[in-house]
C-alpha cells in the first residue's frame, strides 16, 4: 500500500521526502507537573520580615496546625530565643522562636509527620517543628541554617530516628535569619544541651500574618 501511493505521489510531481515527512508522527509534550501548593507566611521580627512557604499539600497536617497559631495571632509578641551555632562561622546550625512554654498561648499537641512521609528535608531555610517525643511538638519552631540532613527521619519501613517534622521554607529574608543566627548568646543562660545557646537579648516577632 505504502508503494502504491508513493508511486501515485511520483505522479503527481510530490518528493516520496515530502510524503516521508508528513507522516512521521507528531511528538507529544510532555505533562506539565505542578508545584506543590503552598501557604505564604510573614514574619515581622525587629530584625526585618521572614516570609515562608508553608507546604500544605506535602505537609498537611504540621501547615494546617501552624496556620491556627499564625490565624489566631498566637505568635505575635513571641520572640526567636535560641541560636544553635554548629561552627565558628555561623554557616551551619539552627534559630529557634515561639511560644516556649506560655499556657496562654499554647494548643494540643500535633501528631508528627516525619520527612519520610512527607518527602521534605532540613536543607538550608527549612523551617520545622522542635519537639521531645514525636507527638510533643507545638508551635516552637526552627530554621536551618545550611543543610542538616541528620534532622531528617529514618527511611519509610526502618526503626530509626523519627526527626523533627519539616513544613516549609524561607523564600525572602534568609539575610534576617543569618543576622539572628549572629545574635550574641548568653554563655550561661538554658539547659542541658541548650547551654549557651540562648540569644542574650531576643528578637521580637512582632506579627505573623498570611500573605498573598
Amino acid at each position: 500500500m505504502i508503494r502504491f501511493l508513493a508511486i501515485v505521489l511520483l505522479v503527481f510531481g510530490v518528493a516520496p521526502a515530502v510524503f516521508a515527512q508528513a507522516v512521521e508522527p507528531i511528538a507529544v509534550p510532555a505533562p506539565i507537573v505542578a508545584a506543590p501548593a503552598t501557604v505564604r507566611v510573614a514574619l515581622n521580627t525587629s530584625e526585618g520580615t521572614i516570609v515562608l512557604a508553608l507546604e500544605k499539600q506535602r505537609a498537611p497536617v504540621t501547615t494546617a496546625y501552624f496556620l491556627r497559631y499564625v490565624d489566631q495571632k498566637r505568635l505575635d509578641g513571641t520572640n526567636f530565643y535560641r541560636a544553635n551555632r554548629l561552627d565558628a562561622a555561623g554557616k551551619y546550625g539552627l534559630i529557634q522562636g515561639g511560644v516556649l512554654s506560655d499556657p496562654k498561648r499554647l494548643l494540643p499537641p500535633v501528631a508528627h509527620e516525619p520527612t519520610s512521609t512527607t518527602g521534605l528535608t532540613h536543607s538550608d531555610g527549612t523551617i520545622s517543628l522542635a519537639r521531645l517525643a514525636p507527638g510533643t511538638a507545638t508551635a516552637n519552631f526552627f530554621i536551618v541554617v545550611g543543610d542538616l540532613p541528620a534532622l531528617d527521619a529514618a527511611p519509610a519501613g526502618t526503626k530509626g530516628d523519627p526527626g523533627f517534622a519539616a513544613f516549609g521554607r524561607v523564600v525572602e529574608g534568609m539575610d534576617v535569619v543569618h543576622r539572628i543566627m549572629a545574635a550574641p548568646t548568653s554563655p550561661t543562660a538554658g539547659d542541658g544541651a541548650m547551654k549557651g545557646q540562648m540569644i542574650a537579648v531576643p528578637v521580637k516577632i512582632k506579627s505573623v500574618r498570611r500573605v498573598n
